[in-house]
């Protein structure tokens, strides 16, 4: 079977989404690569061995276009409350958390937060299937 290991977005500024997925989801460098027209940079932390690979296309200087077929990304805590202040606190502006409900039940508690290129993420309290 395949594992999956990163998922990858293009981002304008480099060192701004670094400071973004640090700051809001305690995420690190891992490794860092870099070619003449672009670099690639992969960022984890200790809970899981999957990456966020953020590709600069050097000398893009307009935002990307998501279209309308890119969802979102999710990372899931055991912490909710906390870390939307801590998010809140950094200066980026998370929606507010809400509940899904599915057939009269609790399906999942979230909330969303846009990186500095305005993709989705959503932040998941651990529990049911969101382990």
């Amino acid at each position: 079977m395949a594992k999956i290991v990163h998922m990858m977005i293009r981002v304008l500024d480099e060192a701004r989404s670094v400071k973004f997925y640090e700051a809001c989801f305690g995420l690190e460098i891992a490794e860092r690569k870099e070619w003449p027209d672009f670099s690639l940079t992969y960022m984890r932390n200790l809970e899981t061995g999957f990456e966020v690979e953020l590709t600069v296309n050097k000398g893009r200087t307009e935002p990307y276009n998501l279209g309308d077929g890119y969802g979102h990304i999710a990372f899931v805590t055991g912490e909710l409350e906390a870390v939307h202040k801590r998010i809140a606190d950094a200066g980026y502006q998370p929606k507010d958390i809400k509940t899904m409900n599915f057939e009269g039940k609790p399906f999942g508690t979230f909330f969303f937060v846009e990186d500095p290129d305005g993709y989705k993420i959503e932040v998941l309290q651990r529990g049911g299937r969101f382990q």
